[in-house]
């Protein structure tokens, strides 16, 4: 894994992103070359390199959008090639919008040459990449030290294969005073160092999952032995942190959020970050309006009551605004006047409701909260002052998430269904506190990306 603007991003998957904007812009500059050769036309030279690199980066847009970068998309051919037509159908639709708008993008009669061999291109790449990625020589091997409950998470994780960056569990080492939770045959049989144990199992690294640290059996000479030997020694924060993109709360130390970087609230992130949700906020808005209006019709047609719903939420600092939606629910939906938490096929959503939370427009008015200020268009979503003060008292670091503003999508939004209990809010909020940990322009963009795909597709609503 690399870190881009302190986002863990996977090797693999780097590499397959600019290998096929590198397809994508050969494709579409050699072909547009032979059919320019082969018709006699005259062409300026930089509008066919621009034409390229419209192209190409139309199409990664199309296939980010559709998940084809997304964190869980390690794939077989077939799942593959079902996600590279509708990629290419919608970079096609968006291209032609695109040379509307610049008339200076031409492909000329070669445009369908382009996409065949486009997609040709990225179908081999993929396919190559994915069966280097599945090779023992792109693995990386590791120790856990500890075979407690913690050692078992991580275990786990590595088993559920997530994502390109793939990784094998050599074995569990005991640490005295721990409470063993792993299978037997996962245990590793004693060495004279963990560096010598390092080296006869070919691990790379070591991955510190011990709950209590402060026992003297803790190895702490023998790990500063494998970082001065060459084998990379992390906890197993960072370990969750790096696969997962969460900050887990069961295995999060005070120390860590203290001294373990991140949490940007510097003038220029702030800037850049007002200016992110104002365009943002802005493109959306115009571009939904005629479905806003539409949706106003609609949920106005249906029972007559109001179409919008105001709700008070607690903001940046703990301190509460009101947030604007689309009225979903009946307006007696909470007639006993007792905040509840919403549930799958839930009775109080009414028919439009199920359609407009189904595909997140019930959220667009928050708009309006993004150009006041009290939301971002990115960040954690904003909860009811009453949960609030329940989740504060039953999760750990629950209040972390209000140091920065609320916003309309998150990286739990994305990765996570809704929230509708404590176990899920808990879940939510180790994305959470990784997006406050990390947060930057770059993984805005990708949030964003990935909440195209999510609306698309109708995940996490209810």
């Amino acid at each position: 894994m690399i870190r881009i603007f302190s986002h863990y991003v996977s090797k693999t998957a780097f590499i397959l992103l600019l290998l096929e904007i590198l397809i994508l812009l050969l494709s579409a500059t050699l072909t547009s070359l032979i059919w320019l050769v082969d018709t006699s036309r005259i062409v300026h030279a930089g509008d066919i390199y621009l034409s390229a690199l419209a192209f190409a980066l139309v199409m990664v847009f199309s296939m980010s959008t559709l998940g084809m970068y997304q964190h869980r998309s390690r794939e077989d051919i077939r799942n593959t090639l079902l996600r590279i037509m509708p990629s290419f159908a919608l970079g096609f639709a968006l291209l032609s919008l695109l040379i509307r708008v610049i008339p200076s993008l031409h492909f000329g009669r070669a445009s369908l040459a382009i996409f065949a061999l486009g997609a040709i291109g990225v179908l081999l790449a993929r396919l190559a990449v994915f069966k280097s990625s599945e090779s023992t020589l792109m693995e990386g091997r590791l120790i856990l030290v500890g075979d407690g409950a913690l050692a078992r998470e991580c275990m786990d994780l590595a088993a559920s294969k997530i994502g390109f960056h793939q990784f094998t569990v050599v074995g569990c080492i005991h640490v005295p005073g721990e409470p063993c939770c792993v299978p037997a045959s996962a245990l590793l049989p004693a060495e004279p160092s963990l560096l010598a144990m390092a080296q006869r199992y070919d691990a790379q690294e070591i991955v510190v999952s011990v709950s209590d640290r402060r026992n003297g059996a803790f190895p702490v000479k023998q790990l500063l032995e494998c970082a001065l030997g060459g084998v990379r020694v992390i906890d197993a924060a960072t370990f969750f942190e790096r696969e997962s993109c969460q900050i887990r709360i069961d295995s999060l130390q005070p120390s860590y959020l203290i001294y373990g970087g991140g949490f940007d609230q510097s003038f220029v992130r702030a800037a850049s970050k007002r200016l992110f949700d104002l365009a943002a906020s802005a493109a959306i808005f115009v571009a939904a309006l005629p479905v806003m209006l539409a949706t106003m019709l609609c949920i106005r047609l249906e029972d007559g009551g109001p179409v919008f719903y105001q709700q008070e939420r607690v903001g940046r600092d703990g301190l509460p605004f009101n947030v604007l939606k689309f009225r979903s629910m009946r307006c007696d939906a909470e007639g006993d006047g007792k905040p509840t938490w919403a549930s799958a096929n839930d009775s109080r959503v009414t028919r439009v409701g199920h359609w407009i939370r189904k595909l997140r427009i019930d959220e667009l008015p928050q708009m309006l909260n993004v150009f006041r200020g009290e939301m971002s268009f990115v960040g954690p979503r904003p909860e009811r002052a009453y949960f609030v003060e329940q989740l504060k008292l039953q999760i750990p670091y629950y209040n972390i998430r209000h140091s920065i503003k609320p916003g309309i999508t998150g990286l739990a939004q994305v990765r996570y269904h809704y929230a509708a209990s404590v176990d899920d809010a808990v879940r939510k909020l180790q994305y959470d506190l990784y997006y406050v940990k990390n947060n930057s322009l770059f993984l805005d963009l990708l949030i964003l990306l990935d909440t195209v795909q999510v609306v698309l597709f109708g995940k996490g609503s209810r």
